[in-house]
């Protein structure tokens, strides 16, 4: 076995233990847990979207036990402030002389939840933009910088929107993946019941470090990528646009604007990360196509057609799969002919 074989065994193993350890706490939602360790694995954020009670804020404070990170949790409202995420310059004195010293906020964390993040206002939300793109903050014009691993993890409520200040489309496209909380099944919601109404609760343990989380990034970065399997994430991206050449006709129809080249990036180093998760060290079309829904359905802008027939974002997403051909046509005739 090559030394890659077995970095990529031990990559699989690794990510393995972290489901087995979550799921001792979090019950069903497959799917999610698996979304957010990509995202945590390929150095972008997350934003969970879901109904109260579905076990967001816990599926954040039980990733943070088992990856012994530093774990900060802000709570969104209206009164919050950029100092009270960022921290400050506080009066401090010693020896008879004062001082200005820096008071950091719970930005500087390695795992932070900022839960419910459309409550508070544009402002305040502009205060993790910084952070979220360049690791750094900065305070009375110095900048600081973040310890990695860093990862936002941010929740937000799609159904009680009185008093909330939606996400502008800069600051989601800063997010990797938004990912879908949904309610739970039948089976997975008496499990629920039966771990947590009983007398014993479950508790986690540590199975990675912060340097084992970077080596996993490094090695993620290092998995090839055909040159028709990276053309396909970059055509599905441009066919969502509805003024492109390679625009597809459900764009034309029902968009207004489709996704940024960060897009294009998401899908890109989540197949990578979604083949190692699979035992492979390849990107298949059918991982770009897996990572397509949470990777665009937060960068696709529908028109007034689209929000007045209410076409969901998966929807289009779907569509847009479907309108790209897995290989560009100039390769099929080329095979054609041979």
């Amino acid at each position: 076995m090559s030394d890659l074989e077995k970095r990529a065994q031990e990559f699989r193993q690794k990510v393995d233990a972290l489901r087995a350890e979550v799921g001792k706490v979090v019950v069903g939602h497959r799917a999610v847990v698996d979304q957010v360790i990509i995202c945590l694995l390929a150095g972008g954020h997350a934003l969970l979207e879901g109904v109260p009670g579905l076990g967001k804020t816990l599926l954040v404070r039980t990733l943070a036990k088992c990856l012994s990170l530093k774990f900060s949790r802000i709570q969104f409202t209206p009164d919050l402030m950029p100092a009270d995420i960022l921290g400050t310059n506080i009066v401090v004195e010693e020896g008879g002389r004062r001082s200005f010293q820096f008071q950091q906020g719970p930005i500087f964390g390695n795992l932070v939840l900022a839960d419910e993040v459309n409550r508070a206002t544009p402002k305040t939300q502009s205060a993790l933009l910084e952070a979220m793109s360049e690791a750094c903050v900065t305070v009375a014009g110095k900048r600081y910088e973040l310890g990695q691993p860093f990862f936002v993890l941010a929740t937000q409520n799609p159904i009680e929107m009185e008093g909330t200040y939606p996400l502008p489309e800069a600051q989601l496209d800063r997010f990797m993946f938004k990912i879908h909380v949904l309610p739970s099944e039948l089976g997975d919601l008496v499990t629920v019941i039966e771990r947590t109404t009983g007398a014993a609760t479950p508790e986690p343990q540590p199975v990675m470090s912060g340097a084992d989380i970077l080596g996993m990034r490094a090695l993620a970065r290092e998995v090839p990528i055909a040159s028709h399997v990276k053309e396909f994430a970059a055509r599905l991206v441009l066919a969502s646009h509805p003024d492109t050449a390679e625009t597809a006709p459900v764009a034309k129809k029902f968009l207004r604007f489709g996704s940024s080249p960060r897009g294009a990036q998401s899908l890109v180093l989540a197949g990578k990360i979604l083949a190692l998760m699979k035992g492979r060290f390849n990107v298949s079309v059918e991982d770009i196509k897996e990572a397509a829904y949470p990777a665009m359905r937060h960068r696709l802008i529908r028109n007034f057609e689209g929000e007045a027939e209410g076409v969901s974002a998966d929807a289009i997403v779907k569509d847009l799969i479907a309108a790209v051909p897995d290989v560009p046509k100039r390769v099929e005739k080329l095979l054609a002919a041979e």
